[in-house]
């Protein structure tokens, strides 16, 4: 499955973009700020369901449109096969108080039908290499744990539906652990919080534990190439439940259950769930030496590229083809030898949409057909050819920053 064409209106500051985009690898070179991202933004938008960098959907509406709808429009292809995604927001009258914020309604299409989140993640997979990555070994817990949650979600629709729930009953929980510190609520009322927590959480560390065991394999092979089999990387999952021998579903239930009563006392005392897929993490450790502590910044990036190279495998592998590959300013801190290997894996993938503000990183790169485009000054346009033709076809955008 590939990304044939992207259309965008009032989206960031993009007022309205339509591009046409190749198989192979596509680069979106220019300055800082000139819209390059933004256009990787809406790509992984239209197949994950939510942006890799905006906190809420305000941010994704373009400023100066107050009272227009943003939509974003995507066709993919599979052979003969046609797939058109739409995703829209729209604002709603403005509200009476000038305090109160407009609420932003969010609709889905997929082939003129109206879909959910949960129905468009896996349709078309898509991994994120980003120069933010390095906060995967260096960052908080959150990040690998989202990092399994986007992974697992694509190759596996029920665990998506079971990590929405999930993340509602935890939320949930607490409210009502906190009113039972404040003598509003009866103790009663946390035996069906506490199934629902079970029921969902055992599935989440279950699928959890198998995906990080295969993606564990996946991100040695990748580290070994990338470091000249200097490194050996391990990837190790960390539930705060102890997963039972047989990661069997009916066993991991029983031992939440079990570890879920233990820390009641302690829930209630604290008005939190303790315990839980929400409390999990990826060990990292390259020759038996903790990444997340002792990695050089060098050391860093390579493990986190190791585990995206990983991820993009883990899909391949679950969903028969390989997965759009969006890589946002990854090369920029890479030495020239793991600029090149980066490349190189680049091109085994059908599509590589990629973004650089230094367009010769490039120039001694030829193995895979390229097609080269700069956004500056308002407007995407192909790079000329030196017989003067241009790869692919010219795109005019009324403005493009961010």
């Amino acid at each position: 499955m590939h990304l044939s064409r992207l259309r965008l209106t009032n989206f960031r500051n993009f007022s309205h973009l339509d591009l046409e985009l190749p198989l192979g690898l596509t680069v979106l070179y220019g300055g800082n700020a000139q819209g390059k991202t933004g256009i990787l933004e809406a790509i992984y938008l239209m197949c994950i369901g939510r942006s890799f960098r905006a906190l809420n959907d305000h941010e994704l509406m373009r400023w100066d449109a107050q009272d227009e709808d943003t939509i974003l429009s995507a066709a993919f292809q599979r052979g003969e096969s046609r797939l058109q995604v739409i995703i829209g927001y729209k604002r709603p009258p403005a509200p009476a108080g000038p305090s109160q914020r407009r609420s932003i309604r969010r609709e889905i299409r997929v082939n003129g039908s109206r879909r959910t989140t949960p129905q468009l993640v896996g349709l078309v997979n898509a991994v994120l290499f980003s120069a933010d990555d390095i906060d995967l070994v260096y960052g908080p817990p959150s990040g690998r744990r989202r990092f399994m949650d986007i992974m697992i979600s694509q190759a596996d629709p029920l665990y998506f539906r079971s990590l929405q729930r999930y993340t509602r009953v935890v939320q949930q929980r607490n409210r009502l652990l906190k009113a039972l510190q404040g003598h509003r609520a009866n103790e009663e009322e946390l035996e069906f919080w506490d199934q629902e927590l079970v029921q969902h959480g055992s599935l989440i560390v279950q699928r959890r534990g198998q995906a990080m065991a295969d993606l564990c394999v996946l991100a040695r092979e990748q580290h070994l190439d990338l470091t000249e089999s200097a490194e050996e990387l391990l990837l190790e999952y960390k539930p705060s439940i102890p997963e039972p021998d047989s990661r069997d579903l009916e066993d991991m239930t029983r031992q939440f259950a079990a570890e879920l009563a233990k820390s009641n006392a302690r829930d209630k005392s604290t008005g939190t769930t303790g315990v839980g897929p929400h409390r999990d993490d990826v060990a990292i450790s390259a020759n038996g030496v903790d990444m997340t502590t002792y990695a050089s910044r060098g050391q860093a990036r390579t493990t986190a590229l190791s585990m995206k190279l990983a991820e993009a495998e883990y899909l391949t592998a679950a969903k028969g083809e390989r997965p759009l590959a969006l890589l946002d300013d990854v090369l920029s801190e890479l030495d020239w030898d793991r600029r090149r290997k980066t490349l190189e894996k680049a091109a085994d993938y059908q599509q590589v949409v990629m973004t650089t503000a230094d367009r010769g990183v490039l120039d001694d790169f030829s193995r895979v057909q390229t097609a080269f485009y700069e956004v500056r000054a308002g407007a995407v346009r192909p790079e000329s050819q030196p017989d003067g033709a241009s790869r692919g076809t010219f795109i005019r955008t009324d403005e493009v920053s961010g």
